[in-house]
């Protein structure tokens, strides 16, 4: 498991991590332990929905990705 002590709401340091709020991402090995300040900053990250492609711009690039006349980083 990894664990961030520096709250991402606020992007500073958890100063007592023994007390503070956290939540769990994902399971086993590769989940992360992240840790806030204060339970609103948590719910706050608790609130953010994660960002879905839209169905249009999926289409879109469909339409694109074997197009050999655009350039790809």
């Amino acid at each position: 498991m990894r664990i961030t002590t520096r709250d991402p709401m606020s992007g500073r340091e958890v100063e007592d991590p023994k007390n503070a709020p956290y939540v769990m991402e994902g399971h086993g090995e590769n989940a992360l332990k992240i840790y806030f300040e204060t339970e609103d900053n948590k719910g706050e990250y608790l609130a953010i929905k994660p960002r879905v492609p839209e169905a249009c711009s999926l289409k879109l690039y469909r339409m694109f990705e074997d197009n050999d006349q655009i350039l790809w980083d």
